[in-house]
C-alpha cells in the first residue's frame, strides 16, 4: 500500500510509520512539528520507502499520486498541549479531520480517525463500551480535546454515509512506551522522570483514580488490524487491565529502583478539571471483529519505556 499518515513525528505516529515500513508498505508522513519532533522520525530520513512533508493538515492537503489509505494521527494529545494550544486543537480535529478526509474522498482511499477516550469524558458508565455516548463537559477546558475528537468522529461517519468514503475510527485508551516526551504532562512520563531524577512522584488527590495502560506496540497492532478490517464504527484499542493512580506510583518506584518519595498534591491546577475519576476500555468488540488483545504485561512494557526515558535523561 501507499499510505499517509498525519501526526507522524509524534509519539503514537512515528511508531505506525514503522510498523507500515516493515510490513513493506510506502508511507508519507505528514507533520507541521507543534508536538511532533524530527528526532522521533530521523532513523527513516534514508529509508527508500518513507517521504516526509512538513504542513499543517488545517491547511488543503496536496499528495501526488495515488493513496490507499490516510490514517489522521495529528492532533495535540495531551493536557499540557491541549491547553496551550486549545484553538489548533479544535481546528486540526475540526479543519484537520476535514482536510483528510477530502483527500480520502479524492484518492479513492481508505480513512483511518485518530479518535480517544476521551470521547467518553468523565464517565458514568464502567467499563466504557463503544454504544456509550459519554458524559463531556463541553466547555471546560479540557472540552477542546474531548469536542475536537467528538466532531471529527461525526464528521467520518458522514463522510462514509453521505460520500461512501471506506472509514474506521478507533478510540485509543491510554498508550506508553518509547518516544513520549519527558515534558509531555501525562502520568507516564511524569512519574518515571520523577522516579529517575529522585524527586517526589507527585500524585493529585488521594490517587483513588483509574487508568488503563496499553504498552504502544500492542495498540499499533490494533490499529493495523482495524484499518484491514470492515468495521465502520468505533473501536475501543486498550488495555482493560485497570489500576489506581497511587497503585501506578508505587509500581513505578519499584521498577525504577528509584528512593523517591510519593506525595499528594491538591488537585488545583486546571488540567484536573473534568479529570476522568475512572477509565477502562471494554475490549469484547476488539476481540471479536478484529481478534485483537493486548500482549505485552504493563511490567515489560514499563522496564522498556524506563530503559528508552532513563536514556534520554
Amino acid at each position: 500500500m501507499r499510505v499517509l499518515i498525519t501526526g507522524a513525528a509524534g509519539f503514537l505516529g512515528s511508531h505506525l510509520c514503522d510498523r507500515f515500513l516493515g510490513e513493506g508498505h510506502e508511507v508519507i508522513g505528514m507533520d507541521n512539528l507543534i508536538t511532533g519532533r524530527t528526532t522521533n522520525i530521523e532513523h527513516l530520513a534514508s529509508h527508500e520507502k518513507f517521504h516526509f512533508i512538513k504542513h499543517d493538515v488545517t491547511n488543503y492537503i496536496y499528495v501526488e499520486g495515488p493513496l490507499d489509505a490516510v490514517l489522521h494521527f495529528a492532533s495535540p494529545a495531551s493536557p499540557i498541549d491541549y491547553l496551550e494550544l486549545p484553538i489548533q486543537t479544535l481546528k486540526v480535529g475540526a479543519l484537520g479531520t476535514h482536510k483528510a478526509l477530502g483527500l480520502s474522498k479524492e484518492k479513492g482511499a481508505r480513512f483511518l480517525l485518530a479518535s480517544t477516550s476521551e470521547v467518553y469524558g468523565d464517565p458514568l458508565v464502567h467499563p466504557q463500551k463503544e454504544d456509550y455516548w459519554g458524559n463531556v463537559n463541553p466547555i471546560g477546558p479540557r472540552g477542546v480535546y474531548d469536542e475536537a475528537k467528538r466532531f471529527a468522529e461525526a464528521m467520518t461517519m458522514a463522510y462514509h454515509r453521505h460520500h461512501g468514503v471506506e472509514t474506521r475510527i478507533v478510540r485509543i485508551f491510554n498508550t506508553f512506551g518509547p518516544r513520549m516526551r519527558l515534558n509531555d504532562g501525562r502520568v507516564v512520563p511524569n512519574f518515571i522522570a520523577q522516579a529517575l531524577r529522585g524527586e517526589p512522584l507527585t500524585v493529585y488527590g488521594d490517587g483513588s483514580q483509574t487508568r488503563s495502560f496499553c504498552y504502544v506496540s500492542d495498540l499499533v497492532e490494533g490499529l493495523y488490524r482495524l484499518l484491514g478490517s470492515e468495521e465502520t464504527e468505533p473501536v475501543n484499542i486498550g488495555n482493560p487491565s485497570e489500576m489506581t493512580i497511587l497503585q501506578f506510583a508505587h509500581k513505578i518506584v519499584e521498577l525504577t529502583g528509584s528512593s523517591s518519595e510519593i506525595t499528594h498534591v491538591h488537585p488545583k491546577d486546571v488540567r484536573i478539571k473534568d479529570d476522568p475519576k475512572v477509565r477502562q476500555p471494554d475490549i469484547s468488540k476488539a476481540r471479536r471483529v478484529l481478534g485483537w488483545e493486548p500482549q505485552v504485561s504493563l511490567e515489560e512494557g514499563l522496564r522498556k519505556t524506563i530503559d528508552s526515558l532513563r536514556e534520554r535523561l
